[in-house]
Order: structure tokens, then C-alpha cells, then sequence
């Protein structure tokens, strides 16, 4: 039996404030790791309920936060302060993580489209160490159309702070249109993007697959193959330049975006058990 969730305020280094959700294994069971969990642009960790519970009963604690302008954390909307503002917050809540963990528990991010992007840069920089990755449709490669290229090139010099609307079509964020329903409903789900925000997601994904043939870290890559939101040219190209014996990759083809939420996840959900109970 899991306990409930919790919500909590953390202080960034700057003094904004983070929203972390905890979800803590139930009493009497025994702790494998520590899952933290990075939501994609526009949306909140909340959304991640259910991953987070399907890890719980695996057992791994879990802990959500949102990120800088999405969800209950502080910010404009979309908003992005300085480039590494979303790197410096998941160095926050990762030490913030730690202090709370005992010693020799391992750490495994887990991040999802931006969120993707937003982990996968950071185990590129070393930020922090951490004991393993999941990218989950990494925006390695946006697919940005040759208008927005000319955007994200020009507006973070006169207009850093300009937000936009992100063009996203929810309709093709999953197949499950009860997904998409909630989506659209959801308050907490905005389609604001700044500038700053889209040169760091235009420049940091093909930074990172730049760095793939150097990867270390165990990492699984999952990503959906008729995915319209995030190109999966990114990811193929990231999991063919990274030494095979770090990187498992796995390409759910008939998928679309969010492959957690698809009306078939449950083979998204076995590769990801399977890969944790292979290292964990």
C-alpha cells in the first residue's frame, strides 16, 4: 500500500519558489531508489500521477517538481529568466533530493520531451552526478520550421522575454482522446514559450546528441516514432552515436508524444521495468 502524495514549496537558490510533489513508498516497504521526475514545456508534474504510482509499486520513491514558469512554481508563464535557469533549479531539487536520501541510494532521473532535454543536458554537463537516466520523447530535435529558426535566432536579442504562444496541438499529444479531454481542461497546462526559453530547447538538443558518442551514464531513451510534437530524428540520432553498452534505446513507432499516456503504454511501462530491474 503506497501513501498519498504530498505537495511541499522549496526555496530555489534565488528565492523563487519550486512546487515539489513527493510520492513516498508505504510503511514496511524497502526502498530500491529515488525516481525525480522532469515535466515537458507547458505542463506540471502533477500529470505524471500514475508513472509516479506504477514506480511506487516497483519501489521506488518518486519526487515531481515543476519547473521554472509551469505549474505551481513561481515565474511567468513560459517566462525563462537566465539560459541555465531550468538546469540551476533541477541542481536545487536534486541537492535538496539528496539531503533527504540515506547514503548509497540511488538517484535516476526521468524526464519527458523538455524535461527530457532538460536531464539529458544536464548529465551532459555533469552538473550533478546521478546513478541513471530515462529520456522519454527528448526534444533532441524541436523540428523547428524555417520561420520559427528565424525566430528563435532573433527574438532572444531583442525580445528575450517575449512570450508566444508554442504552436502545440494537443490533439497530438497522445491517441486517447480522454487524455487530450483532460489536457485541454487542465489549469495548470499553459502554451506560453519565451524567446530564452525556445533558444534553450532549439540549441540545447542538438548539443546534447553532440555529445552522445561521450555518454557514461546508464541511460534508457524511449520515444515515439509518429510523434509530431518533438521530431524523433533527435533521439535516432542520439542512440546511433552513443556507445551501445550505456544507452539502451527503445522507438515505440505507432506512438504518438506522450508515450506514458498512450491508449497502449503498457509496453512503454515493461521496457521501463525491465531496463530498472536489469541496474536496480
Amino acid at each position: 500500500m503506497n501513501t498519498e502524495s504530498t505537495l511541499t514549496t522549496f526555496v530555489a537558490s534565488d528565492g523563487d519558489n519550486v512546487a515539489i510533489q513527493d510520492w513516498p513508498l508505504g510503511p514496511g516497504r524497502t526502498l530500491r531508489g529515488v525516481v525525480v521526475l522532469v515535466h515537458g514545456l507547458g505542463e506540471h508534474a502533477g500529470r505524471y500521477d500514475h508513472v509516479a504510482r506504477q514506480l511506487n509499486d516497483w519501489g521506488f520513491a518518486v519526487r515531481g517538481y515543476d519547473q521554472y514558469g509551469h505549474g505551481e512554481s513561481g515565474g511567468p508563464r513560459g517566462g525563462l529568466p537566465t539560459d541555465n535557469r531550468l538546469l540551476d533549479d533541477l541542481a536545487d531539487v536534486i541537492d535538496s533530493t539528496r539531503a533527504r536520501m540515506k547514503a548509497r541510494t540511488p538517484l535516476i532521473l526521468l524526464g519527458h520531451s523538455m524535461g527530457g532535454l532538460v536531464a539529458g543536458r544536464f548529465v551532459a554537463l555533469a552538473i550533478r552526478p546521478v546513478e541513471a537516466l530515462v529520456m522519454s520523447s527528448p526534444a533532441l530535435d524541436p523540428g523547428l520550421n524555417a520561420v520559427q529558426k528565424l525566430l528563435v535566432a532573433v527574438l532572444p536579442k531583442i525580445a528575450p522575454n517575449l512570450r508566444v504562444g508554442n504552436g502545440l496541438d494537443a490533439s497530438l499529444i497522445s491517441h486517447d482522446p480522454a487524455v487530450v479531454a483532460a489536457y485541454r481542461a487542465d489549469k495548470l497546462v499553459h502554451d506560453r514559450v519565451s524567446g530564452r526559453l525556445a533558444r534553450f530547447i532549439a540549441e540545447g538538443g542538438p548539443a546534447t546528441v553532440a555529445l552522445a558518442p561521450t555518454w557514461k551514464l546508464p541511460t534508457l531513451l524511449m520515444y515515439a516514432g509518429a510523434d509530431k510534437l518533438v521530431n524523433p530524428a533527435g533521439s535516432r540520432a542520439f542512440a546511433a552515436a552513443a556507445p551501445k553498452q550505456v544507452v539502451s534505446s527503445r522507438c515505440f513507432e505507432t506512438l504518438y508524444h506522450e508515450i506514458f499516456n498512450e491508449l497502449n503504454a503498457e509496453p512503454v511501462f515493461a521496457a521501463l521495468k525491465q531496463w530498472l530491474d536489469a541496474r536496480f
